[in-house]
């Protein structure tokens, strides 16, 4: 379990972590999501030590990272997959790593197996591809068989077959009792893997909640309803708080009604309807809706160009 209460972290002027409050409990997939420059990465760094809070505290099971004895055994890490010595091959690294904690070298051998590196274990570390590094990242977390797991876009690189192996991976993972922190910037994979969502932005707690309601926060369900008569149906709808937007020819978008009183009301002026469907938003519009006010780089839907 992750605990951290009242997290500060500054650098100079710039507040990267302001004030967060949280719990990573045991048996959930917790989904750490906010846009670049949220403070996610300060976050998980102050998790395992790497940086220290300007105030507040952070715990993994009842104590900081640097008062474990065997910190490995306590909580697994990808932050930069890439920080291997390119020299070495993924069975040394692996087995470095080990002789630290007293591991032994069959739970590296299992590791290996474990993220499909088997064939390439004896391989220098420079030669990999991205998944690959990424595989090799994951197995160094998982070495000493940690209670809990903190890992940052751990999807980095990976293939989709890669891909559905660490989402199994981490509910399985879950399934066992064990905490799971996982960032990511793929709506439609956090939407699939995690269990609870912890968004952030500027530094600042946006929401801590179920999965599942997740997207009520966002005030924004719709109705969508196709009708032959898309005219005479705007008519209908029509009504203080009721908005009508055409979807595409015959397929009208409403709001401020539900699927019942637009049913309801086309009943009564007999009006044909051949779908009638409440929508809600998905992960990734709950997601931008929620961030709007905290995205710190902002892109442009114009393409320019210089002379």
């Amino acid at each position: 379990m992750i605990e951290a209460k009242e997290l500060i972290k500054r650098y100079g002027d710039k507040v990267a972590v302001d004030g967060l409050s949280f719990t990573i409990r045991p048996g959930v997939v917790t989904g750490f999501l906010g846009p670049n420059g949220a403070g996610k990465s300060t976050t998980m760094r102050m998790i395992v030590g790497l940086d220290a809070p300007t105030s507040g505290s952070v715990t993994v099971n009842g104590k900081s990272y640097r008062e474990h004895s065997a910190p490995l055994r306590e909580v697994g890490a990808l932050l930069e997959a890439r920080s291997i010595h390119t020299g070495r091959s993924a069975y040394h690294h692996l087995l470095a790593l080990a002789a630290t904690t007293g591991i032994s070298r069959r739970r590296v051998d299992d590791v290996i197996d474990l993220v499909g590196l088997t064939d390439v274990a004896r391989k220098r570390v420079g030669g990999f591809s991205l998944g690959m590094g990424q595989r090799l990242g994951i197995a160094s977390a998982l070495l000493g068989d940690p209670h809990t797991l903190v890992l940052d876009e751990p999807v980095n690189g990976l293939d989709p077959e890669g891909v559905r192996w660490i989402r199994n991976l981490l509910r399985g993972i879950a399934a066992e009792g064990r905490a799971v922190l996982v960032s990511s910037h793929l709506m439609s994979e956090m939407a699939l893997t995690a269990d609870h969502l912890l968004v952030v932005g500027r530094g600042r707690l946006i929401a801590d909640v179920p999965l599942a309601g997740f997207t009520d926060l966002v005030a924004r369900e719709s109705v969508h309803v196709r009708t032959p008569q898309e005219h005479a149906l705007r008519t209908a709808l029509a009504d203080t708080g009721v908005s009508v937007s055409g979807v595409e020819r015959g397929l009208l978008e409403v709001t401020g009604l539900t699927a019942e009183q637009v049913g309801d009301r086309a009943f009564a002026a007999g009006l044909p309807v051949h779908q009638l469907v409440t929508v809600r938003p998905s992960l990734e519009e709950a997601f931008m809706e929620l961030t709007k006010d905290a995205v710190e780089y902002h892109g442009t839907t114009t393409r320019g160009g210089t002379r």
